[in-house]
């Protein structure tokens, strides 16, 4: 997670320090070494997520990267994109994204819930196999990643029957997810009361930049808008494919990610074939690529 990014730009382990201080732990040494089964527990994912994200931000910044017209986080990015966009304080952010872990965590045993991604089904499929193989439970499409990958969540049981049946109707992939909880889904309801208690301690500032929220794929000046949406986020969809469709009718035709590695760039590229899409966070060489790419224009 940003090692080659690190070495050139002390900015980034600096960005790091600062959530370590208020965390309580060396955030970096746990994002570089692990244990992974720690990094993958929500409440240590998250903060990293965090960190990492904003880390690149200031780095593009301080390498005189142009402002972007629009931001957008997937999932617990949105949090990120809106420290970038001036809404939150980056302290104050990674106090949230340790609660909203703990939050996370808490709501659903450990084993009892799941994600899983399954690519090559239509959306429509896959929704109809999660309401045959529910039986009483829970399990529904939660992330819409890209034309044909879609995440789904819930009780485990439910998200393995749905796994077999999707592979059994067409799928040309199933495969549970390493996370410890099951996001964007009913089961979140519980830990979405505790952040609306949380969040309402929170300073929340109108964004500089316009960022396009996962719930209704829409921005927000009002910082009571924003709150719920991060709200409402726990235990509805990630609307991706209709975010980046909504930013290419904006006329946007450049994305950036300003995440550790370049995931959202290869589920851009087939949302929008005519958008560039470029990764910052995943290597040194495609940091400096894009930042010439940008400052040519």
């Amino acid at each position: 997670m940003l090692a080659e990014l690190a070495a050139t730009y002390p900015l980034v382990k600096q960005t790091f320090e600062e959530a370590s201080d208020l965390l309580g732990y060396d955030l970096w040494q746990l994002s570089q070494s692990g244990p992974e089964e720690t990094l993958n527990q929500t409440d240590k994912t998250q903060p990293a997520l965090l960190a990492a994200g904003v880390a690149v931000w200031r780095v593009w910044q301080q390498q005189g990267g142009s402002p972007p017209a629009m931001m957008a986080g997937h999932s617990f990015g949105e949090y990120t994109a809106l420290v970038c966009a001036g809404a939150l304080e980056f302290k104050e952010a990674v106090s949230l994204a340790e609660a909203r872990g703990r939050f996370m965590q808490a709501a659903v045993p450990p084993g009892q819930g799941a994600m899983a991604a399954i690519l090559g089904l239509e959306e429509a499929k896959l929704q109809d196999i999660c309401l045959e193989v529910a039986q009483g439970q829970v399990v529904t499409a939660v992330n819409f990643n890209a034309p044909s990958q879609t995440v789904i969540a819930g009780h485990a049981p439910a998200v393995e029957r749905a796994i077999a049946k999707a592979k059994t109707t067409g799928a040309k992939k199933a495969v549970l997810l390493p996370v410890s909880v099951p996001a964007h889904c009913s089961l979140m309801q519980p830990a979405a009361e505790q952040m609306a208690e949380r969040l309402a301690q929170v300073q929340i500032q109108s964004p500089k930049i316009p960022v396009v929220h996962n719930v209704d794929v829409s921005t927000k000046i009002q910082p009571a808008e924003i709150r719920q949406a991060l709200v409402a986020q726990l235990c509805q969809p990630v609307r991706w494919v209709e975010t980046i469709q909504l930013m290419a009718n904006h006329g946007i035709t450049k994305l950036y990610e300003c995440g550790p590695g370049k995931i959202l760039v290869g589920l851009n590229k087939r949302i929008a074939r005519s958008m560039v899409a470029l990764p910052l966070g995943d290597t040194l060489h495609g940091f400096e690529q894009a930042l010439q790419v940008a400052l040519a224009n």
